[in-house]
């Protein structure tokens, strides 16, 4: 008897359990048919064009991303390449110094002829950089400019405002707007006299 009043009361349970478990699923789906019944036609085509407009943008501004991207690569894609090409400058300027150098040549016929041929390869060279818009950073007289210019010496020069570049120990190129590689240089510092670095240096030493 006791078994079947508990079997009785679990069904009980049951029963109201699902009754309000319906009953809440009823009102869940009450409160989506009367939200659908608040926005009136005109309001839902409003929320489609909104929702229309936003993936329009965003599709707009990945096509933007795209191109720009496809720009870059297709004006700077051979950065890497022409960098390295700049090679070909500096051993060309190297090799001119060395012959310049050579105590045996100087003076002589076969280092002017050597040096002619080398000039007019040079200005070839120059030339087809330049026409890939590679182009040699001006340095000699100019003030140093961090973006374009690295100071490698300061060298002591009175009749040169501060900072002025008066040495090019390798030229700077960019290739269009971009630095493809500084230039480096000497500048100039005003001449520190004589005298007052003795007693500066006598100053020091008495200090210590």
């Amino acid at each position: 008897m006791e078994k079947e009043q508990n079997q009785n009361l679990e069904e009980t349970e049951i029963k109201e359990a699902v009754a309000e478990n319906t009953e809440q699923d009823s009102n869940t789906e009450e409160k989506k048919q009367d939200q659908l019944k608040e926005k009136n036609p005109e309001e839902i085509i409003l929320e489609l064009e909104d929702k229309l407009a936003r993936t329009f943008a965003e599709m707009e501004n990945q096509r933007r991303r795209f191109e720009k991207e496809k720009e870059e690569a297709f004006e700077y894609g051979g950065f890497a390449f022409a960098k390295e090409a700049l090679n070909l400058i500096d051993n060309f300027e190297r090799s001119k110094q060395i012959l310049q150098n050579d105590e045996s040549l100087k003076g002589t016929e076969a280092l002017k002829k050597m040096l002619d041929h080398f000039d007019i390869i040079y200005k070839d060279l120059i030339s087809v950089f330049s026409k890939n818009n590679i182009k040699p950073v001006e340095s000699l007289n100019k003030k140093l400019d961090p973006n374009l210019h690295q100071a490698m010496i300061e060298i002591e020069d009175d009749q040169k405002e501060p900072g002025t570049i008066i040495q090019e120990i390798q030229k700077g190129f960019t290739i269009k707007d971009r630095l493809l590689r500084p230039a480096l240089v000497g500048v100039s510092k005003k001449i520190v006299n004589k005298d007052k670095k003795v007693t500066e240096n006598n100053e020091n030493l008495e200090d210590k």
